[in-house]
């Protein structure tokens, strides 16, 4: 299929200044439902999937198989008893459920999902609107996100929730950080901060030589710009707060996290959030490096209608599920990292090799006219350079100190120090108890109290 062609049906910015105000309405209520079904959706995924994972049945009460639990959870929610401290600030802590629920279903309003399709006789694109910095428009909502969590834990008036907040947000934006710098990588790349436009960008591979050979480079930019890929994907699971990153979360640490003390309806408002929020950085994933909602290159191959009408859904969707199966997956495998640990690998290791790799960027871009261009004929280098970049970032400071025998760490000890207590910690009996137990122990062997008296 010739390329002017793919790019026919790509919605552009004066796309959206043409739609009648009803079609933006009927778009507008389509992506409310469409979000609250998909969280229903996820939590039910993450339940089978876990469940699979765990060899156990899961939920199978509920519906046919179990698919309407999540539902009756939902509904169940609403009309539990709501209990609210009484050393609570009442409007803080009714306004950063709020906060979080709101801003995770405002993010999406920039997402793309599919081309222009006729709707009603209309000409729209499947894309509730769309502007010169979209990009920006998802991280401002990301980054507000944040204030419902400090809210939420300083307005219950309890320690727990405080902790939890401030936890919780100084993780988030730490890996917020982290997230910004790798898609400053696509912004450089595709020349636009327009999700549509970048969806575009991704459309084609470009013909290059590589070694004397002519190869197409691949449209994707999650191979292109592979370290940009990875750095956005760890730092969506330390963004939304998902295991193995959910220190704040952590029941065995602070009994719920920052919303402790929530109920009820203000409760699912947060749950509701935590899920949009994994299926926002799903979909904002497919659209800068997973080509949007245009179907692989093996599909569009043998069918050249594969991203025409209401089909690029179905590609979109696809790429967000597997996206979602990541998060799921990484839950069910791995265990909760240390609080410390977390923090030192977001800002000691994936912001410096950030900085680094923007830098090479840059050169690429200066140095050689096409980016794409210079990039695939420098891979080995770029290679080169990311291998070099490891083993500095994870070559060990100083060597392990040997570890040091009983005896060795009692003779170090300074003089005056407490007498260190028995190795098997076990305290003797008092003088009253080894009398108790000779007491009761039995006569000797052949003797009798007769022989004792002679």
């Amino acid at each position: 299929m010739d390329i002017l062609a793919a790019h026919a049906e790509d919605p552009t910015l004066q796309t959206f200044e043409h739609d009648v105000w009803w079609i933006v309405l009927i778009k507008l209520v389509g992506l409310f439902v469409m979000l609250l079904l998909l969280t229903l959706f996820t939590i039910n995924y993450e339940r089978k999937v876990v469940a699979r994972m765990a060899v156990r049945p899961g939920p199978n009460q509920v519906g046919f198989r179990g698919y309407l639990t999540s539902l009756s959870d939902g509904l169940k929610l609403p009309f539990k008893e709501e209990i609210i401290p009484r050393t609570a600030d009442k409007v803080v802590y009714f306004i950063a459920p709020v906060i979080s629920a709101t801003t995770a279903f405002t993010a999406f309003a920039v997402i793309p999902f599919g081309g222009v399709v006729t709707m009603f006789g209309h000409r729209t694109a499947l894309q509730l609107t769309d502007v010169p910095v979209s990009v920006l428009v998802l991280l401002a909502c990301s980054s507000m996100s944040v204030y419902g969590v400090v809210l939420a834990g300083w307005a219950s008036g309890s320690t727990y929730p405080l902790l939890g907040g401030l936890r919780s947000s100084a993780q988030m934006i730490s890996y917020e950080v982290a997230m910004g710098l790798s898609i400053v990588a696509v912004f450089m790349t595709a020349g636009s901060m327009s999700t549509s436009e970048i969806v575009r960008s991704q459309a084609a591979g470009q013909p290059t030589s590589f070694f004397g050979h002519e190869i197409t480079v691949p449209g994707w930019y999650c191979v292109l710009l592979l370290p940009s890929f990875l750095v956005y994907m760890i730092s969506a699971v330390g963004e939304t707060n998902r295991a193995p990153f959910d220190l704040p979360e952590a029941e065995s640490e602070l009994v719920g996290g920052f919303h402790t003390e929530y109920s009820s309806f203000k409760f699912a408002l947060f749950f509701l959030a935590e899920y949009i929020n994994m299926i926002t950085v799903s979909a904002f994933c497919t659209t800068l490096f997973l080509g949007g909602w245009r179907a692989p290159w093996p599909i569009t191959a043998v069918w050249h209608g594969a991203n025409s009408g209401y089909w690029a859904l179905l590609w979109f969707f696809l790429k967000v599920f597997g996206l979602l199966f990541g998060f799921i997956w990484l839950r069910a495998t791995l265990p909760r990292m240390r609080y410390d640990q977390f923090m030192r690998f977001g800002w000691k290791v994936l912001i410096p090799a950030n900085l680094v790799w923007i830098l090479v960027l840059s050169w690429f871009k200066i140095i050689h006219n096409g980016l794409v261009t210079g990039l695939a004929k420098w891979g080995p280098t770029i290679g080169i350079a990311l291998i070099f970049l490891l083993v500095v970032l994870f070559w060990p400071s100083k060597p392990k100190p040997r570890e040091r025998s009983l005896e060795e760490q009692l003779a170090r000890r300074p003089p005056g120090s407490f007498p260190v207590p028995p190795i098997d910690l076990q305290v003797p009996p008092s003088p009253r108890a080894r009398r108790a137990v000779a007491e009761r122990a039995p006569a000797a062997v052949g003797g009798d109290s007769e022989s004792k008296e002679v």
